[in-house]
């Protein structure tokens, strides 16, 4: 990171913590980068955080230790910051800020852009289309994943959507098109921040796959600006080098944790839950950078990854999350303690793009009319399982009884699945019509004769 001119600063006041305050600033702008010196010849980065008068709070992203009071020099660069870009990123595994932890060179490019970034212009989106398929069956089929859409994972502490995400981004492709993926971990532990590494490491091999990770015990500073500098990579591969882009970002609530507690440092007037009041828009400034642009090749589809606090969805994160994301795929706890994996609860899941998606040109021309079937027969088993805890299972009729085995079915043939294990999307649809199978014809109403004709010939009754 370079300063924007030579004029650096010394008259430091104090250092604690993380954060450095110097006076006799000029200026000097918020979340503008800095380089702090030490006197022994080592540097350090910061971001401004506050500013008055002729005071300016850095955070210091390495910390403040080893520093002494007139042994610092800062050099402010003038802008927020910024990073290079270039296909370089692909294969590399760097920390939060984008510096490398695979032993290899800096990552270098013949540009820089800011890492704010902007959201996409209305005027110049495209709509949605064509799917991102994940190989997970439950996904693909029932809540379809589209390019340019932003479908966020919700879930609760002890679930496995850190290893769902990572499926997720080791096995996901854009059916025969140029395809990426951006992982940016916020805030996990080092032993989830090894899985990741593991998992991942054939896609990087491969050139397929940007790792940035930001671990728990990193500068809560640096946290911020993680999700920000996935989705300026992922912006240039998608726009300016024309692949389709997934930016999977977990734990999106760990994020928010961080902007909580910079807020409080900058001692700004909390609301909802100590959240400062900009929560909303700070999470929409990430979020609206996904899409297609009129014009430009590519597409930079986001899924974030969040975890709901004692499973409460009108906790701030998921609250605000829901009302600026395209649907949601939800975790229940009750699926995972009956060992199935993933537990995706597909009644409170919804891809609200999904239609843009698929169908014929797309996945397959069954797919939209079988999904609603599926769905709507797992409803209605549901209903047969209330009933069957009210008055119990022998008196249920035989309708209700083949319900409540079309749902053991779809759980057995298609939402049950190794960790390990990507499907092909007509595999996928196959397993759905195996399981639809289960139930007589003449409760498929749903799905039209020519359809129940090709594919339940010998089957259904």
């Amino acid at each position: 990171m370079s300063t924007g001119s030579d004029l650096e600063y010394g008259a430091v006041e104090s250092l604690r913590g993380s954060l450095l305050v110097v006076r006799g600033v000029r200026d000097v702008g918020w979340d503008e980068s800095a380089v702090v010196r030490l006197d022994d010849g080592t540097e350090r980065h910061g971001v401004v955080l506050e500013v008055a008068d002729d005071l300016a709070v850095l955070h210091v992203l390495e910390g403040t230790d080893g520093m002494r009071l007139g042994g610092v020099r800062i050099g402010f660069s003038g802008s927020p910051f910024r990073i290079p870009l270039g296909s370089g990123w692909l294969g590399r595994i760097c920390d939060g800020r984008g510096e490398p932890l695979d032993g290899g060179p800096p990552v270098l490019g013949s540009i820089t852009a800011p890492v704010n970034g902007w959201p996409l212009n209305p005027v110049e989106r495209e709509p949605p289309r064509q799917p991102v398929l994940t190989g997970v069956s439950g996904i693909d089929a029932l809540t379809t994943l589209v390019r340019g859409q932003k479908l966020p994972i919700f879930s609760v502490p002890g679930l496995p959507h850190l290893q769902l995400a990572t499926q997720i981004a080791a096995q996901a492709s854009a059916v025969g098109d140029p395809f990426l993926v951006v992982f940016a971990a916020m805030g996990l532990p080092h032993a989830d921040i090894d899985f990741v590494r593991t998992a991942l490491e054939g896609r990087a091999a491969a050139g397929e796959l940007v790792m940035l990770l930001n671990s728990a015990d990193d500068p809560v500073i640096e946290r911020l600006l993680t999700p920000r500098i996935a989705l300026t990579v992922a912006e240039h591969l998608a726009f300016d080098l024309g692949s389709h882009v997934l930016v999977v970002m977990a734990d999106m609530t760990s994020y928010c944790e961080a902007v909580r507690e910079v807020a409080a440092a900058r001692q700004e007037i909390p609301a909802r839950r100590a959240y400062p009041g900009y929560l909303y828009s700070d999470l929409a400034s990430l979020y609206e950078r996904c899409g297609r642009i009129r014009g430009r090749p590519g597409s930079v589809t986001i899924m974030p990854v969040l975890t709901m606090p004692a499973g409460d969805i009108t906790h701030p994160v998921p609250d605000l999350t829901g009302y600026i994301t395209e649907g949601q795929i939800v975790l229940a706890e009750d699926l995972h303690a009956r060992g199935l994996y993933p537990p995706l609860d597909v009644l409170s899941s919804l891809s609200r793009l999904m239609r843009h998606g698929a169908g014929p040109g797309r996945t397959r021309a069954d797919h939209l009319d079988l999904a609603a079937q599926a769905i709507a027969a797992l409803a209605r088993a549901r209903q047969a399982a209330e009933l069957a805890d009210l008055i119990g299972g022998g008196a249920l009729s035989a309708i209700d009884r083949g319900y409540l085995a079309y749902a053991t079915a779809l759980e057995d043939s298609l939402l049950r699945q190794r960790v390990d294990e990507a499907r092909s999307f007509d595999e996928t649809l196959d397993r759905l019509w195996q399981a639809v199978s289960v139930l007589p014809r003449r409760e498929l109403t749903m799905l039209s004769r020519a359809l129940l004709a090709e594919h339940l010939t010998g089957g259904g009754r």
